[in-house]
């Protein structure tokens, strides 16, 4: 049995994406109406992996094996908003952070109120 096998040159591919991850993926276009310009900004990441290895053979099997991976993000930071040359910085706001922010502050309140009412309960009747 012939196994074939695909060379892939993994540092290759990750160097074409750090070569990717410029200025301008971070800062896109500027977009400008009537005097006013604005410029949005992102946070980008990334990240890569691969690996090898070589085994013992099986049942007349060939030992080998390949691997790589690699992965990209963005996330919105806010915009710079400029006017009349005075620049300003306008936040990207996470609802979801914010929903949670709000859920967990609840829970708090909740359970800081119960144990409240609890203590004046076991004082009034002692």
């Amino acid at each position: 049995m012939t196994q074939v096998t695909h060379d892939v040159n993994v540092m290759e591919t990750i160097r074409e994406v750090v070569d990717g991850a410029t200025a301008g993926k971070v800062f896109g276009t500027p977009i400008t109406q009537n005097g006013l310009t604005v410029l949005p900004v992102a946070k980008v990441s990334g990240g890569g992996g691969g690996g090898s290895g070589t085994g013992p053979a099986e049942d007349g099997h060939e030992a080998g094996g390949t691997g790589g991976g690699l992965g990209v993000s963005a996330k919105p930071l806010g915009v710079f908003i400029i006017r009349n040359g005075n620049v300003g910085w306008r936040p990207a706001i996470d609802v979801n952070k914010v929903i949670v922010g709000a859920q967990i502050v609840a829970v708090v309140a909740l359970l800081t109120a119960r144990a409240f009412i609890n203590t004046r309960a076991k004082r009034k009747g002692s």
